[in-house]
């Protein structure tokens, strides 16, 4: 591979109003790192500063909640209240203490959840069809619901821009709350924001409008989209969803409405067999899901499936047949098209972990950056490693997708225990995370 000075990976990456220093940003990979209250810890600060002292461009946060109601999965850092700005604070002057910058996914879960909580109510949506996967029952939103959240999504972006961080990125994919809308698969209401794609969108779009209104236009705003939904990927008997065609005309509207960048993802639901393309872990899914029983409706169903001989063997021969035998890149296809119909720049997810697919890609007119999770928790510096020469690491990570199983129950880290000396070595990655002292304790120590 040629010196670094000559690599498209190592051009900074221009948005209106926003410089990265080269074409790879973490994506908006997370354990459940914060406290229960949703208040942040200096774990989440020790998380997102590990890959940002390795030369990564930018770091997108996890999925930052706007509302209690609309959490995904407890202990992750919320940002619902003007309170929880000062750790918000924290993280950013952390991270650009490396010349990294930060954006902050703001996220409604909807009726898509992992663990119900504590205080668990119907998750609000489109629709009150409970979730296909695990069950989570929902509540359709009135009126009077959608516009209160239009405002919490608004008042949560002016709480990033005076933490003093870099943008906000709309999570507006994968099944949570705005797919619900989005999709003509989920979104059955007869009102403004049911039926025409037209309509669909307008949740969206007066997000986008809200927050600008509050942030202002010199601020950096991008959605993430799943531009192709395959609805029916795991169910067949289901719709497929949103087209590439709707999703593109969507993006287009967007661009109308001054986002500054869009990020390709796919999947109408999460996890899909397309994100995070890569295998079904069995073995690790029937140790772990035993955690979300109590959660869904349907999650006694499939944890009784999972560990059953054949049913188990059949759920993962669905998922292998519906992701295809393409991983790194498979996004590339949708993004390439999404590109060729805006004039903004496009990020892309899926897998990436060789220098030379990345950069032709960028060549190519595919993306103009792309976005790493699981790889990039396989090997933090994998920046700094195409840097030094290399095409792809000398340990590549497997697609087994361990991680994303475990993370219920465990710490996120890489939990392939082939791509270790011994457990032991596997067990000090994940641990690492944990180092130095809490953050309140911290805090507490200096007021002192």
């Amino acid at each position: 591979m040629s010196a670094t000075s000559s690599n498209v990976i190592f051009t900074p990456l221009e948005f209106r109003k926003l410089t990265i220093k080269n074409r790879i940003l973490r994506s908006s990979l997370s354990g459940r790192f914060d406290n229960y209250d949703g208040s942040g810890t200096e774990t989440r600060i020790n998380w997102d500063t590990r890959f940002a002292e390795q030369g990564i461009g930018a770091i997108i946060s996890s999925g930052a909640p706007i509302h209690r109601r609309g959490l995904i999965v407890p202990n992750y850092a919320f940002i619902d209240h003007d309170d929880r700005i000062p750790f918000w604070r924290e993280i950013g002057q952390r991270v650009h203490e490396f010349d990294c910058k930060y954006i902050v996914q703001l996220v409604h879960a909807g009726r898509q959840r992992d663990l119900g909580g504590l205080d668990y109510e119907k998750g609000l949506s489109s629709t009150n069809k409970p979730d296909p996967l695990h069950g989570f029952e929902a509540e359709r939103m009135t009126l009077p619901q959608i516009y209160q959240t239009i405002k919490d999504f608004a008042d949560a972006a002016r709480r990033v821009r005076e933490a003093g961080l870099d943008g906000i990125e709309i999570h507006a994919c994968n099944g949570y709350l705005i797919t619900q809308f989005l999709s003509s698969a989920i979104n059955d209401r007869k009102d403004q924001y049911g039926g025409s794609l037209g309509n669909r969108a307008r949740f969206l779009r007066e997000i986008v409008k809200a927050i600008r209104a509050e942030v202002g236009d010199d601020f950096h705003l991008q959605v993430k989209i799943s531009t192709t939904e395959y609805n029916n990927a795991l169910f067949p008997w289901h719709k497929e969803g949103n087209s590439l065609d709707e999703s593109v005309q969507i993006c287009k509207w967007l661009e109308e409405d001054r986002v500054d960048a869009i990020h390709v993802s796919t999947g109408s639901l999460f996890p899909h067999p397309r994100n995070p393309a890569g295998d079904f872990p069995l073995k690790d899914l029937v140790e772990t899901y035993n955690t979300v029983i109590s959660s869904g409706l349907y999650t006694l169903r499939n944890y009784l499936a999972f560990r059953t001989w054949p049913l188990g063997r059949l759920a993962q021969h669905q998922w292998e047949k519906a992701r295809g035998d393409r991983i790194e890149g498979i996004s590339l296809p949708d993004s390439r098209v999404v590109k060729q119909a805006v004039n903004i720049p496009v990020m892309v997810t899926g897998g990436f972990q060789t220098a030379s697919v990345i950069s032709g890609a960028i060549d190519q007119g595919a993306c103009d950056a792309v976005t790493m999770g699981r790889t990039i928790l396989a090997n933090p510096d994998i920046v700094k490693l195409f840097a030094d020469g290399h095409d792809e690491p000398p340990l590549p990570c497997t697609y087994c997708n361990k991680c994303l199983v475990n993370f219920i129950e465990h710490p996120l880290g890489c939990y392939d225990e082939t791509r270790f000396h011994s457990r032991e070595e596997m067990l000090r990655q994940i641990y690492s995370v944990y180092d130095g002292p809490s953050y309140r304790e911290q805090h507490s120590s200096a007021a002192d």
